[in-house]
This record gives structure tokens, sequence and C-alpha cells, in this order.
């Protein structure tokens, strides 16, 4: 199953934690529908990687997808050939996600070709064509574009390698391979890529995910930072869960700190000092409940 797949399978479960209240995170995800076609980013733009949380969080939803409006906008972004490799990815996302409407053979063959641009020789994939270093979640980007694209993932091998190199001193993943610590959505990114590809985890690695859990029951993108955050709480439990590592004693504080984020305009906060609300966290929000609901049977 493809890293996309993975993740909305579950996300659809997030409604039966949430209930009645479904309707209201699908009222705000179509809220943030640009006049463009495209979701909105924070300063109210329409923007390729919000259109993937948008999208995503409609379908988990079970709700429409304005179709009409979002293929157009996608259309506007071509092969994607002037996109770097975040929004490239997206990109290809968006039109995976997209019922009843792909790109054209041509936007695809371009979309793969641009992909080709961000190889480094020996390292994977980096963020920008004239990148001489990889990094892990470029990587993970590139196995996700090649599957939503319907294609291999070249040299996977390497790509393994890369990411194998990456393990940091404490357990954990880093992005680079200056970083001396790991950090959770790397070593969630990593875990994913990993498991894709056929690979093995390193046995450490699910406890050095569950380790990074807060008191609140929130998940630490880095062991040093004060506060967790809803993105590294729905990547860690993603990661366990594919590890097939128990999390029962997670699943109150958990669910207790998701509800700390949860406002009923239908959106979540991505974190307590966090004031606005977007699609992107909603999504996580949704991905997270889904998890939990699959532990609290």
């Amino acid at each position: 199953m493809s890293l996309r797949l993975e993740m909305l399978q579950v996300s659809r479960l997030a409604p039966q934690l949430l209930g009645e209240s479904s309707d209201l995170v699908s009222n705000f995800v179509l809220s943030c529908l640009h006049a463009d076609g495209g979701f909105e980013d924070r300063d109210g733009k329409p923007d390729l990687y919000y259109t993937v949380f948008g999208l995503e969080a409609l379908l988990a939803l079970g709700a429409e997808v304005p179709v009409d409006r979002v293929e157009p906008f996608l259309r506007g972004f071509k092969g994607g050939t002037e996109l770097d490799l975040v929004h490239l990815s997206c990109l290809a996302r968006c039109w995976s996600a997209l019922p009843g409407a792909e790109p054209s053979a041509a936007e695809r063959a371009m979309m793969l070709e641009r992909l080709a641009e961000f190889r480094v020789v020996g390292e994977g994939y980096g963020n920008l064509p004239c990148d001489t270093r990889g990094n892990v979640y470029a990587c993970f980007m590139a196995l996700g574009t090649c599957q939503d694209l319907a294609a291999d993932l070249p040299d996977p091998t390497e790509v393994v390698s890369f990411v194998d190199r990456m393990r940091t001193a404490d357990g954990g993943y880093g992005n680079e391979e200056a970083m001396r610590i790991g950090t959770l959505p790397v070593t969630a990114a990593a875990v994913t890529l990993l498991r894709n590809l056929g690979q093995d985890v390193p046995a450490t690695t699910p406890d050095w995910l569950a380790s990074q859990r807060h008191t609140s029951g929130g998940f630490l993108a880095t062991p040093d930072v004060p506060m967790p955050d809803l993105l590294s709480t729905a990547t860690a439990l993603h990661a366990l869960a594919g590890l097939q590592h128990p999390f029962d004693e997670l699943l109150e504080p958990c669910l207790d700190y998701i509800d700390t984020l949860w406002t009923n305009r239908g959106g979540f906060h991505g974190h307590w000092a966090d004031d606005e609300l977007d699609c992107e966290y909603t999504f996580y929000g949704l991905l997270a409940l889904g998890h939990l609901s699959v532990w609290s049977r």
C-alpha cells in the first residue's frame, strides 16, 4: 500500500471518535478552499501544499470533493517543471487524491523528469536541483511522488543506504548527516519509507519514538523542545502503528492532548501556542484520531 493510502485509510476512522462533529470538520476544511481553486495557506493564498491536506481531509471524512474547482488549479502547474521537490510532490499527491481526474500523459512524464533533477548521487534526493547533499525527508517525498505517479523509485537501494546513514546516536534519525540527535517527524518518515521499501527497521527505533512522548500525552518534535505538537503526535502514532508497536498506555493521554487542540470551528491547532487554524493540522488531527480509534476498540 502506498504512503498516501496508508494515511488515508487510517484517517477515515477518525469519524468514529468525532461523531457528529465530523460535519464541523468538513465545513471548516471547505471554508479553506480559495476562489482560485486551491486550499489556502495561513496567509489566505491558494497553495499546493495545503491543497494536499484539504483534499485528503475531505476524503477521510467522506465529504464531497470540489473537483471542478480544484482540477483547473492543478492544471495551471502543468508538469511542475519550476517547482521544488516539496511542491512537485504535492502536485503529484493532489492528482492522486482528486476523484475522477488525472494528469495527462505529458504532464505525468514531465513530473517524473522534474523529479529526476532532484537526485543526488549516492545520497538519494535533495530539495532543489542544485543540492549536493540529500536529506531523509526529500527521499520520503520522492518515494511518495513515484507512488502517486504509478512509477518505480529509481535505485531504491541507494535511498535505503543513505537513510540508514542518517541514524543518530540516540536511536532516531536526523534529516541530514550533520545532525546529532534525532527528530520525530524525520524518524517517522524514515521508518515509513523503510517499511514501504521492504526493509527492516532497527529494533530500538520504536522505543525511541515512544520515548518522545510528553507528559501531556502529545509527542515532542525533538527531545529539547518545551511542548508537543500535533504533527509530531500524528506521525509518531503512524510510525508506531506501522511497526505494530502497542500504545495502549498512550491512548487516553493522547486523546486528552488532541482535545486541547480542537475548536468548535471544526479545525485543530498545531500546538498550544498556535493561534491559527489550517487544513494541514486538521488533517493531522484526523490521522492521529484514526490511529487512536483503532486502539480504543
